[in-house]
């Protein structure tokens, strides 16, 4: 520390680096203050809600009554519930069906548009419209399409001399639409996302396995395949998490099937997902506390299946 003639600190002197961390904070205060808005918010309907949920999953609520400690008596029933690990057979049934198709599709539609010479922005826009259209606009037009006796889909298999299917009352039929309906809606936007994948592939690459004599298909599995695979971890872990928490699709495509609730999931409750039970069990039987829990094992069911395709992924990416 400088000292003056006096043998005392000097007060202009004195611990300048402090001075200038003050300054330096200051000076910058108005750019804090431009962000801020988005931690408040965060702040006020991300993790308050999300805290206030797990506290609530420890409570037996009505949403009007006051709330009565319950422990941990809310997961214990909820590992025994019948009805909720019927929602995630279910849930994982039609992610399976609607995910593989989805993301073979998206592919080939990328490298379609890859190759594409002229119209690639109205192919584009034409595969993208999809995913920025209303889903329940759309789940009405798929239930017209799934109808038993007016259906598009069955009329086209009695032209092949095929017998209609009760696409909307049967267990495979509901999830095949709802399957349908999320494959529709999300090949283009995942089309869009595998094609700047590919546009970041240097040419030169190709050029190279074409002189050393490799094919197409060659070309696609040993060039761009390896060198998509961020991108398609990517679009996987995205697919697992959308598709794991479906709830428009089949709440609005099954709900004049039945003679049940809304979130009922159609007969024999068919499409009623892991989303669409919390839904039931919070709003329809006002169990705020359990629908808390229901949540929150949602949530451990999506991050593990987010973690087995990162790791499958990442793994074949290894070898």
């Amino acid at each position: 520390m400088a000292t003056a003639l006096d043998g005392k600190p000097s007060p202009v002197l004195a611990d300048p680096s402090a001075v200038r961390g003050k300054r330096g904070r200051r000076a910058y205060w108005h750019l804090y203050a431009a962000i801020s808005p988005f931690y408040l918010l965060f702040l006020c309907f991300g993790l308050v809600p999300v805290g206030f949920s797990l506290y609530l999953s420890f409570h037996r609520w009505d949403g009007l009554g006051r709330m009565e400690w319950a422990g941990l008596s809310q997961y214990r029933y909820l590992l025994a519930d019948s009805d909720f690990w019927s929602s995630i057979g279910n849930t994982v049934v039609i992610w399976a069906l609607a995910t593989f198709p989805m993301v073979f599709l998206a592919m080939v539609t990328a490298v379609m548009l890859n190759s594409a010479v002229r119209f690639k922005n109205v192919y584009r826009f034409a595969y993208f419209l999809p995913n920025v259209t209303s889903v329940v606009a759309v789940a009405i037009i798929f239930g017209s399409v799934f109808s038993t006796n007016f259906g598009l889909v069955n009329a086209l298999l009695q032209a092949v001399g095929l017998d209609q299917v009760a696409w909307l009352n049967t267990p495979w039929g509901i999830k095949v639409a709802i399957a349908t309906l999320m494959t529709w809606q999300w090949t283009g936007y995942n089309a869009i996302i595998f094609l700047a994948g590919l546009q970041t592939i240097p040419g030169e690459l190709y050029e190279a396995a074409r002189i050393d004599g490799a094919g197409p298909v060659a070309t696609f599995f040993r060039v761009t395949l390896p060198l998509m695979r961020p991108v398609l971890l990517f679009v996987l872990v995205v697919s697992t998490v959308t598709g794991l928490q479906s709830f428009s699709e089949p709440q609005v495509l099954l709900q004049n099937t039945a003679n049940e609730s809304a979130f009922s999931g159609g007969p024999g409750h068919a499409g009623r997902t892991m989303v669409l039970y919390f839904f039931q069990q919070t709003f329809d039987n006002n169990d705020f506390g359990y629908g808390a829990a229901v949540a929150w094992g949602i949530f451990l069911v999506v991050a593990l299946f987010s973690i087995v395709n990162w790791r499958l992924v990442q793994r074949r990416g290894e070898e």
